[in-house]
């Protein structure tokens, strides 16, 4: 007969693996053995990917495109977006449509948008366009420059909503579709960049409750979370495999993609999260002053 101590033994390693098993998979079984899989031309003829004149948008434009899939490159830079256009016609023999509008010009934007893709079978849609700021500025200061809250809220949160706003009636229409939100691992643990991080925490609800919504309607939402990416826009120090490149980390992402509702496309970000959230659950104290001491090397004027 199992006693007491045995039985809440028992449940605890249950709830361990209940947790464990299925952290396991999404972010390391799964990618490496079943990810890469899917055939996204499933879902449609097009992809849409915001923010895609570099970084890591250009990047899942490249390998939707390296899918077969054509794409709508929508970003404010029109030479950039024409440049990526060029590189990705001439390469893997797909189409593209360039829409180039700014995101924090107001809804405007969106009638705009949708009159040039109302026309086409979009299967995909990234929504990765984002801004952020090199922190750790206080809430105060960033609130005096102009502009600044706006365009914050405007690029990262409510893109969001209207980009989905756009495709949604069609893929419901289809039972079929794919939407990527590319957030940031700092959605999920404690930062001075509150700004920054509430924007992506939006997203990772977003997806989540999204999720639950249209379950059953066909189709998929999934929110991806990277760490430190080198890109164009954001310079940042450290070996490659603990801060790849857009390249590097997309290739990685691109086998998440069905793996859960929330992944962080890396698997050496999954570990940063990790530790993160295991320094605070030990010392919140000590987290903090860590945390704060290295924002406070890197913070300079935006």
């Amino acid at each position: 007969m199992i006693d007491f101590g045995q039985f809440c033994v028992y449940v605890v390693i249950a709830q361990l693996l209940r947790y464990a098993v299925p952290w396991l998979y999404t972010n390391f079984i799964g990618p490496h053995f079943f990810g890469g899989k899917i055939n996204f031309r499933k879902y449609g003829e097009w992809a849409i990917v915001t923010g895609s004149s570099d970084g890591i948008g250009k990047e899942f434009a490249k390998q939707l495109a390296s899918k077969g899939m054509n794409v709508v490159l929508i970003s404010r830079s029109l030479k950039k977006l024409e440049a990526v256009s060029n590189e990705i016609t001439k390469k893997f023999k797909v189409k593209t449509l360039i829409i180039d509008v700014d995101f924090t010009k107001g809804l405007g934007i969106y009638d705009t948008i949708q009159q040039k893709i109302k026309n086409l079978d979009i299967g995909v849609l990234v929504n990765n366009v984002g801004t952020g700021y090199p922190g750790p500025f206080q809430f105060h200061e960033l609130a005096e420059r102009e502009n600044f809250l706006w365009d914050m809220v405007a690029i990262n949160v409510i893109s969001i909503s209207f980009m989905t706003k756009l495709v949604v009636n069609g893929m419901l229409k289809k039972k079929n579709g794919l939407i990527l939100n590319i957030s940031s691992m700092a959605a999920t643990i404690p930062l001075p960049i509150c700004l920054y991080s509430a924007t992506k925490a939006y997203v990772d609800k977003f997806t989540q409750d999204f999720n639950i919504e249209y379950q059953g309607r066909g189709m998929r939402m999934q929110s991806i979370n990277p760490g430190p990416v080198k890109t164009n826009l954001w310079t940042v120090e450290g070996e490659e495999w603990l801060k790849p490149n857009a390249e590097t980390f997309v290739a990685s992402a691109m086998r998440s993609i069905g793996m859960g509702t929330h992944t962080f496309g890396y698997y050496v970000h999954t570990l940063m999260v990790l530790g993160a959230k295991f320094a605070y659950f030990c010392s919140p104290y000590l987290y903090k002053k860590a945390v704060w001491a290295n924002y406070g090397k890197i913070k300079h004027d935006i």
